[in-house]
């Protein structure tokens, strides 16, 4: 894995120039690349790539970066992994392709000149964000993986542009303009992140997944993005398409499919575990390693003394039926208040999942043994891993949605003046009829609902988003996609819609951002098998109750993980792989967060909110923490690292 970096300047034609501002930007980037660097300018065109690299496959000189082609046309600096490079190396082969080392950057490299950028993409499999500079076009191509597995960030701006891996990479260039951008800051306290093409800065943007950018030195600022794939067109393939056997066949080809998968991320000529937390995802991804491995596969997983939080009894006992070499460490306050503020503050933008710290924990713990390592992420949102999945489809599909207008009128006016009590028992109303029974928070949604079905979809989407079309309370930076992905959706089940929700935005821009963050702050590479862009088509075509029933979630997943590991191991609720944090808040970090809350510089900037931050101040002195207090020590935090001097 890796870190990437570059510029177009449209005014300066000196080579040191150029290189000492590639420099520049790759320096920040060097623990996503710890081994090496390199930088390649064109002073002529007014190009500077620069690259840090893990080296992870050939780690010979052979696979250094950035790396020119054979014909030397085109100039690579690449982030990634490449899955399917033997594939395509036998191909370019045939074509008459010599290489010089093993490295998939080299076959991505030939394949780009062979079959230009877009079909190359196409044909990959793999996790990646590259940069492409066509010598003869004298343009810039950047290209990012399907489901924004590895991030890239560009800006455009008259007379020059920039990208990079992080936005510490773009900060770091003399002319970029360091504007907080409003919008993406209202979009955080909605959401926990700030979502996809948006940045915390103004002068930046995230490059969505699976498209292709297109700058000409000529004009910087006229920037062509296409899609050479789409979440939109898998899903609704997928509908149109359904998979046509029965649930043991569909098990079958998903642990055809996932066993391919972990099979091609196992590849590697450094040291490989992976993170097992004890839920079903995870579990799966180890049990299908060590099906495929001669050794014991290194497993790794971070508990906690707070019982309700600690999966790892679960973990242990998983790693001992599968005979993997399992390595768990128990975090300690003093471990947290060592390392937890530095955690917080390292990521290039304001992020508050709250599983960001044990995610970091068990990286560094990882790093210690491996440099790679394999996660479960992508199961929940491909495979209906969320109560809000269930919830959906047992709303949309109630007795009550198929009233005529006066049965509908009268029961949406009816639940939401019953006591709690008589709003369960109306669930008792419709003997005869098959459904199950909600809960008093979806028994009010339904009322909503009854009104506006496409509400479903809205109040149970991560975050707090209440829109339809652009209309409700949003953030605005996230209303008109959220008004796209209901379109999108269209053809989806209930659950399905929800399923697709959290595939657009809070997957890349969330789930992934974390896993990638947390684990290249350590120099950890961590693969996703579940991604495999085939079995994200594939769960696409599954039937919604392949997926969610009235038995529980990830349906399929349980049903494969069940022929490798006793159900009494995993068959549990969901906890999901998060701490203790408002213990944490209110302990060992109190002191910390408490001085961000009340620090003069960070509230005189303007992003951090006076009375908000004290508010959140007081309620974590007073023992009254709540995810919002989280979001604005978090907002604080970056504040004071990334804008301080």
């Amino acid at each position: 894995m890796c870190g990437i970096a570059g510029a177009i300047e449209g005014r300066l034609r000196a080579a040191p120039a150029l290189e000492d501002i590639a420099w520049k930007m790759v320096v920040p980037l060097a623990h996503r690349g710890p081994d090496s660097g390199g930088v390649w300018v064109d002073a002529e065109a007014g190009i500077a790539l620069g690259h840090r690299r893990l080296s992870i496959i050939d780690l010979s000189p052979a696979g250094a970066q950035p790396m020119v082609s054979t014909s030397g046309r085109y100039v690579l600096s690449y982030n990634g992994e490449i899955y399917n490079t033997d594939d395509l190396r036998s191909e370019l082969e045939a074509r008459g392709a010599v290489f010089r080392g093993r490295s998939d950057t080299e076959v991505l490299l030939e394949a780009c000149a062979a079959w230009g950028v877009e079909q190359t993409a196409r044909r990959l499999i793999g996790m990646f964000a590259f940069a492409l500079w066509d010598c003869r076009g004298r343009c810039l191509y950047l290209v990012r993986d399907r489901m924004g597995i590895k991030p890239l960030y560009y800006s455009a701006a008259p007379e020059r542009f920039l990208f990079a891996s992080e936005l510490t990479g773009l900060r770091a260039h003399p002319s970029f303009d360091r504007t907080v951008d409003r919008e993406a800051v209202e979009a955080f306290l909605a959401l926990d992140y700030v979502p996809a093409p948006h940045s915390i800065f103004r002068d930046a943007r995230k490059l969505q997944p699976g498209t292709i950018l297109r700058v000409s030195a000529a004009a910087p600022t006229a920037v062509e993005i296409t899609p050479y794939w789409t979440l939109a067109e898998a899903a609704q393939r997928g509908a149109a398409n359904r998979f046509p056997g029965s649930f043991e066949d569909a098990t079958d080809e998903l642990e055809r499919l996932l066993s391919d998968a972990v099979q091609r991320r196992m590849v590697s000529d450094v040291p490989l575990g992976a993170f097992l937390s004890g839920g079903i995802d995870s579990s799966t991804v180890v049990a299908l390693m060590q099906k495929q491995s001669a050794q014991p596969v290194r497993t790794f997983t971070i508990g906690f003394a707070n019982a309700a939080f600690d999966e790892a009894p679960f973990a242990k006992a998983i790693a001992g039926h599968l005979g993997t070499d399992h390595t768990e460490h128990y975090l300690t306050p003093g471990e947290i208040l060592e390392h937890g503020p530095a955690v917080l503050a390292h990521h290039d933008e304001p992020f508050a999942d709250n599983s960001l710290l044990p995610t970091r924990f068990v990286s560094h713990l990882a790093r210690r043994d491996v440099t790679v390592a394999l996660t479960g992420d992508g199961g929940d949102e491909l495979f209906g891993g969320y109560h809000r999945h269930l919830a959906a489809e047992r709303i949309a599909n109630h007795p009550a949605m198929s009233y005529g207008p006066g049965g509908k009128a009268l029961y949406r006016g009816l639940i939401p003046l019953l006591p709690r009590r008589l709003r369960a028992a109306t669930n008792r109303l419709h003997r005869g009829r098959a459904f199950e029974p909600l809960s008093t928070t979806e028994m009010r949604m339904l009322a909503v609902a009854i009104a506006n079905p496409e509400q479903i979809a809205c109040r149970l989407a991560h975050g707090r988003i209440r829109c339809v079309g652009g209309k409700g309370v949003a953030p605005r930076a996230i209303a008109p996609a959220m008004a796209a992905w209901l379109e999108e959706s269209r053809v989806l089940a209930a659950s399905e819609r929800q399923q697709y929700i959290d595939a657009a935005s809070y997957l890349p821009d969330d789930i992934l951002t974390k896993v990638d963050r947390a684990s290249m702050a350590v120099s950890l590479e961590a693969r996703v098998p579940v991604l495999d862009h085939r079995i994200v088509e594939f769960a696409w075509r599954l039937p919604p109750a392949m997926k969610t029933d009235g038995s529980g979630t990830k349906r399929i997943l349980r049903s494969l993980l069940a022929r490798y590991v006793p159900e009494d191991l995993f068959q549990r609720p969901k906890r999901g792989f998060v701490g203790p944090l408002s213990s944490w808040l209110q302990g060992p970090l109190c002191d910390w967060a408490d001085s961000l809350l009340r620090k003069e510089v960070n509230l005189r900037r303007g992003v951090v909110d006076p009375a908000a931050a004290e508010a959140a101040r007081r309620r974590l002195r007073g023992g009254r923490f709540r995810p919002a207090d989280f979001r604005q020590v978090v907002l604080a935090a970056w504040c004071d690292a990334h804008l301080n001097p």
